[in-house]
């Protein structure tokens, strides 16, 4: 009998020093519960902690089936697959933001994390997704591409800043420059108003003219100085309608000097258009050119009615 208790007493050590207290086969388990498995390790590097900046790659599958539940590599910004954050308190024990402080730069590993915490916890999620179950575990592989200090963090931080305010300060400045060589070359003598508005009425129309709280009906082509066309209701057949105070300031004030059937040129500059951060197809700090028709004009609805001055995009472009 001692024989058999000593044979089965050193099974389960062998299997025990085999998987370092971990039930998943190959990985070790941390004393907060976190399963972990290092395929590439820079014990001496330094390691993430709370408050550094980590840039990495990873993918997550459920170790149930093996099943894709999220990957960097489609849900990175600017394509590269990698995603950067700082790193904020553990959301749970064995968490993800744990596992990350286990690593140092150039570090790889598997890591074996509860779904259940995962979603509702670190995720906030108010249940979990489909496809998911109570007690399923998540094989999450990350590639460590870059760990930064707080020091560092700040500092490419500051350095951001301010090559952002450089390119937004030429930007600017090279949006002066672009519009007045645009009124030099098609030869604009027409005054621009207080706000920087250039109104040039190309066809006449009749009647009153609308408030800046009607609701009005346009045909508009917008184009930036050079001639890129970003919006057109007529190219889609269909002529637009919106309260005249939901727009940009310089819609609100250039329309107001039109009448029912009149056409004319407003030339927009980014002040009282869509300014430093621009508009999807709209570059930051664009002067925008706009062929506009009055065809119609009526009060607003009291629901649709705003205070004066506000600048809403109703969905289009103007």
């Amino acid at each position: 009998m001692k024989k058999i208790s000593l044979l089965v007493a050193g099974i389960t050590l062998f299997y025990a020093c085999k998987n370092d207290g971990s039930q998943f086969d190959g990985y070790k388990r941390a004393e907060n519960g976190l399963h972990y498995q290092f395929f590439k390790q820079d014990e001496a590097g330094t390691k993430a902690q709370l408050g550094y900046g980590v840039i990495f790659k990873v993918e997550i599958k459920n170790n149930k089936n093996d099943s894709l539940v999220f990957s960097s590599k489609q849900a990175s910004q600017d394509g590269s697959g990698e995603i950067q954050f700082l790193l904020q308190k553990s959301s749970f024990k064995g968490s993800l933001e744990d596992a990350m402080m286990m690593m140092a730069k150039g570090d790889s590993a598997s890591f074996i994390i509860s779904a259940d915490s995962f979603f509702l916890k670190t995720q906030n999620m108010q249940a979990l997704p489909p496809g998911i179950n109570q007690g399923d575990m998540l094989k999450a592989t990350i590639v460590m591409k870059d760990v930064l200090t707080s020091k560092q963090v700040e500092e490419k931080q500051a350095k951001m800043k301010a090559e952002y305010e450089e390119k937004m300060k030429a930007a600017q400045e090279g949006e002066q420059v672009a519009r007045d060589k645009y009124i030099a070359d098609n030869k604009i003598t027409t005054k621009p108003s207080e706000t920087g508005l250039i109104f040039i009425e190309t066809a006449k129309g009749n009647g009153k003219h609308p408030a800046a709280t009607d609701m009005v009906k346009v045909h508009y082509t917008g184009t930036l100085l050079d001639g890129t066309k970003f919006d057109s209701s007529m190219d889609r057949g269909e002529p637009a309608n919106f309260p005249l105070n939901q727009v940009i300031a310089g819609w609100t004030e250039g329309i107001q000097l039109m009448s029912k059937g009149s056409k004319a040129k407003l030339i927009i500059p980014s002040s009282i258009g869509y300014g430093p951060q621009g508009n999807g197809p709209i570059p930051p700090f664009s002067t925008l050119v706009f062929e506009v028709e009055l065809l119609d004009f009526s009060a607003a609805p009291p629901q649709q009615a705003m205070p004066q001055g506000h600048s809403a995009n109703d969905g289009h472009n103007h």
